[in-house]
């Protein structure tokens, strides 16, 4: 017996793609299995080009068409290039989405947090915002980056911390709590 996966529009996050450097193929790869709607900029547009994947969105004022057939614009206004494609695809109902960046200003993903689930991908690090009772196992050896301040936090599980690193020390449940609506953490990819 066979499986089928029916795969509809706005279930799978898109890809909003703002930089490539240090970024693997495979990972990007991984990205794109499911076909999502990708979004990206003019200079990583010819990049993705060449690479052969199909480009959705390009935030611009003005578009190459000869770059792709049936590219669409969305324009950025005076906005950074990556609030232009959260709002568009807050905006269009998308549920979540997966960024990848060379460099990642946290500031810019704040005002989306509740609106569209986020996943950041930059530097070797994999960011994402969580609530206070955020839990995850994690296995022994894994470092959490805290990106954000908060008062109250509260850890707990096997943990050593240095800063704003958290190291587990055994297998097990990292568990964070704090006062702030939200913190965003990176993790190690």
């Amino acid at each position: 017996m066979s499986s089928h996966h029916i795969v509809r529009e706005k279930q799978e996050p898109a890809l909003v793609v703002l930089g490539l450097k240090h970024f693997s193929d495979e990972l990007l790869g991984q990205l794109l299995e499911w076909s999502p709607t990708v979004i990206t900029v003019p200079d990583v547009a010819e990049q993705l080009n060449a690479q052969v994947i199909k480009i959705d969105y390009i935030i611009a004022d003005t578009i190459d068409e000869a770059l792709q057939a049936d590219v669409k614009r969305i324009a950025p206004g005076s906005e950074p290039a990556i609030q232009a494609a959260l709002g568009y695809l807050t905006h269009s109902g998308y549920k979540a989405v997966n960024v990848v960046a060379d460099d990642i200003v946290l500031k810019d993903f704040e005002e989306f947090v509740d609106k569209i689930n986020q996943v950041i991908y930059s530097g070797g690090q994999k960011t994402y915002a969580i609530t206070s009772g955020f839990s995850k196992w994690k296995p022994a050896g894994d470092i959490v980056q805290l990106l954000t301040d908060s008062t109250g936090l509260s850890i707990s599980g096997y943990y050593q911390r240095e800063g704003n690193k958290i190291t587990t020390i055994q297998d097990g449940f990292l568990s964070l709590k704090f006062d702030s609506p939200f913190i965003f953490i990176a993790e190690e990819m």
